[in-house]
């Protein structure tokens, strides 16, 4: 189990940061490893690469009811409206008699990508063939 591991070396701890993360390692060869990130991604990360070893402290982080509004704003958190909530000024899913859909068939991006449920990652990027096997759903 290993975690804050660097993407390239020399570069800093990037992956598996969070509270409670690790990754396992798989296996070593031809001067890669091999590492089964916290997603289930297996993902090949090259030797010179640093990373401590072991699991990260507080894993029940994800575990803590808040209880209240009041609470969350204590941490620095404002509130989220909703975009069906405000007004078409505001917002493009605003307006509207009652509760009303968001008027279109597809979430999209403001930039008009489609999204929700449709992959958004580049396929030209250079770390893709890094990845070994994507996440499963």
């Amino acid at each position: 189990m290993v975690h804050n591991v660097e993407a390239h070396p020399n570069k800093g701890g990037t992956l598996v940061r969070s509270a409670g993360s690790a990754s396992s390692v798989l296996a070593s060869e031809g001067g890669y490893v091999q590492l089964v990130m916290p997603s289930s991604e297996v993902r090949l990360i090259s030797e010179e690469c640093y990373a401590s070893v072991g699991q990260l402290s507080n894993a029940e982080h994800d575990s803590i009811v808040l209880g209240k509004a009041g609470r969350t704003r204590w941490l620095g958190r404002r509130p989220k409206v909703r975009g069906t909530a405000m007004n078409p000024v505001d917002h493009r899913h605003g307006g509207g008699e009652g509760k009303q859909g968001r008027g279109t068939r597809r979430p999209k991006t403001v930039q008009g990508k489609i999204t929700g449920g449709h992959k958004t990652r580049n396929k030209k990027k250079k770390s893709n063939k890094f990845i070994v096997k994507r996440r499963s759903k």
